[in-house]
């Protein structure tokens, strides 16, 4: 959404990645200016996917492109509710879900509900109105909340990338050669 917004030629956010661009203009702005469907609702499972809200966000900024008579790669002037928009129906998505599979592992004791704990980390984590929706989740049906501080709440990739490299300096679990490895791409 960032990129489709252009948020990049944002004088607030030039400097900024996509998602803490969001957020930044999402403090400012007015989610009720736009309303966007929540993803997979016809779906009672744990699943997450954002391809629908996706394509509803981009509808919604061609139209907005028509009305201002601007060009794609332009500045709307309404990126700030957008952005406001998109990051609250993110937001709904992330707790349903979660919501949902709390419940599931609570039903199927898979986790004792005496000391039930919501982890959040990864880049999703370093968003603090997600965060602070979790944290209310967590706090609702009595499960302890841990997350790192945002700052080490980096992208996913990158934590399992360093993971590699820790491996590979122990040793660990590395192999050396993928001679007799057999593996099929999905």
């Amino acid at each position: 959404v960032a990129r489709r917004l252009s948020l990049i030629k944002h004088p607030e956010c030039h400097s900024m990645a996509g998602g803490k661009a969001i957020e930044h203009l999402a403090e400012t702005g007015n989610r009720q200016q736009y309303t966007f469907r929540l993803p997979m609702q016809q779906y009672r499972n744990c699943d997450f996917s954002f391809s629908g809200l996706q394509n509803l966000v981009n509808k919604a900024i061609i139209q907005k492109e028509k009305e201002e008579g601007i060009q794609e790669g332009e500045l709307l002037s309404c990126v700030k509710d957008i952005a406001a928009a998109v990051q609250h129906v993110v937001t709904v998505h992330i707790i349903q879900r979660t919501y949902r599979a709390m419940l599931f592992c609570i039903k199927n004791s898979l986790l004792s509900p005496k000391n039930a704990t919501l982890v959040v980390s990864g880049g999703v984590a370093s968003n603090q109105y997600i965060r602070k929706g979790l944290q209310t989740l967590a706090n609702a049906n009595g499960f302890a909340f841990l997350s790192p501080p945002p700052r080490l709440c980096t992208d996913n990739g990158v934590m399992i990338a360093w993971n590699g490299i820790e491996r590979l300096r122990a040793g660990l679990g590395v192999l050396h050669s993928t001679d007799g490895i057999r593996y099929e791409p999905k």
